[in-house]
């Protein structure tokens, strides 16, 4: 009986944005040509070996594209479960599987999740409409989000009075007691078809709050040994309770009060682990390769300590994407930017990364803060 990797492997991936470039990257590096099916001009485009063009929500679309391939990954859960269910039938490898992409595509679904396994997570209640969120008055303040279809930052909204309500979404919605918070943090873990898991070290992220997005990440994070640990077990104990295979990334509130509660979780390479690419010996993607096509997991382990920082465009430039002060970041020791290739930028759009390394995280954190304030995405 034959042994060993095939390069030959089908691999597809639904989704064609930065995350799907970067999984690309990394699939190069293992011999891998992926498969990828978005829109006319996504940033996969220019660089998957084979792309297809067409809707990722469109079941024929997505049934058609995936039917002869080995395995089928996503980048992005807003996708056609429909027919990755079939497509499974059909003897498609589906990594994560469809109805784990169903449970994380609905908010109310995974706030229900974490109770069912016991898993803290901040109070809630489920609300149909806005006129339903009338007779929760009182659980204000709040978040507000939308139960399907938000993402980056989009869907979200605050809700601090009863004034706030006549601008509420006026569709279903998760209503989130706001935590008394010191830190959000992540931790990555992955787990494979003989149910192995590995985890990165958790990381520290910092909000811009007028996007609601990520706008620096910290590795590693500022946390104790007992924090770490707990949140390595509670992201093992989600990704176990699921049976999911791939790569499961899961955010966290820590209170002032030093408690742990999940956030959200998303079954894919995520913003959060960005940073794995110079800091790790192992980068998500690659992990995220390695666990659906058999591979054994690489080292999590930290090789320096990293800060990265989402690029983000300019409040109020939009237009033919520029670039202004790269040439001057990318000249000092340690910088490493990721321009994901949007030809057009427009106010808080995810226009690429930068990763900072040092021995010394705080000296990485300075360097961080000069580059920030060095680049600027702005459009003509």
């Amino acid at each position: 009986m034959k042994s060993g990797f095939s390069t030959s492997l089908k691999i597809g991936v639904l989704g064609g944005g930065q995350l799907g470039r970067m999984l690309i990257q990394e699939a190069i590096n293992l011999g891998l040509e992926l498969h990828v099916m978005d829109a006319p001009n996504s940033p996969c485009s220019k660089y998957a070996a084979f792309y297809t063009e067409g809707s990722i929500l469109d079941y024929n679309d997505v049934l058609a594209f995936g039917k002869n391939l080995d395995i089928l990954t996503i980048e992005i859960e807003n996708v056609n479960t429909k027919a990755l269910f079939e497509l499974e039938k059909l003897g498609v490898k589906v990594f994560p599987q469809p109805h784990i992409i169903e449970l994380i595509q609905d908010k109310g679904l995974q706030k229900k999740f974490y109770s069912q396994i016991d898993v803290p997570s901040s109070d809630y209640v489920l609300v149909d409409n806005k006129s339903a969120l009338i007779s929760h008055a009182a659980f204000l303040p709040a978040m507000l989000k939308l139960r399907k279809g938000g993402y980056d930052g989009k869907g979200v909204m605050t809700l601090t009075s009863e004034a706030d309500l006549k601008d509420a979404f006026d569709e279903p919605c998760v209503l989130e007691k706001f935590v008394d918070l010191d830190k959000e943090l992540s931790v990555i873990v992955a787990r494979n078809e003989k149910g192995e898991c590995s985890v990165f070290p958790i990381v520290e992220q910092e909000f811009n709050h007028e996007a609601n997005l990520v706008e620096f990440l910290f590795s590693p994070a500022d946390v104790s040994a007992q924090i770490q640990d707990l949140a390595s077990k509670i992201a093992i104990k989600i990704i176990v309770e699921l049976n999911m295979v791939g790569l499961l990334a899961v955010e966290f509130f820590l209170d002032k009060k030093g408690a742990l509660c999940v956030n959200e979780i998303a079954p894919r390479p995520h913003n959060s682990g960005h940073q794995t690419i110079e800091g790790n010996y192992t980068s998500q993607f690659e992990q995220h390769l390695r666990t659906i096509s058999g591979l054994p997991f690489g080292s999590t382990d930290i090789i320096q300590p990293a800060v990265m920082i989402n690029l983000l465009g300019e409040k109020g430039a939009e237009g033919l994407a520029y670039y202004k002060g790269l040439e001057t970041i990318m000249s000092w020791k340690g910088v490493y930017p990721h321009i994901y290739g949007k030809t057009s930028t427009k106010p808080f759009r995810k226009m690429g990364h930068i990763t900072i390394v040092n021995d010394d995280l705080n000296k990485a954190k300075e360097l961080a803060l000069k580059v920030k304030e060095t680049i600027k995405v702005l459009g003509k």
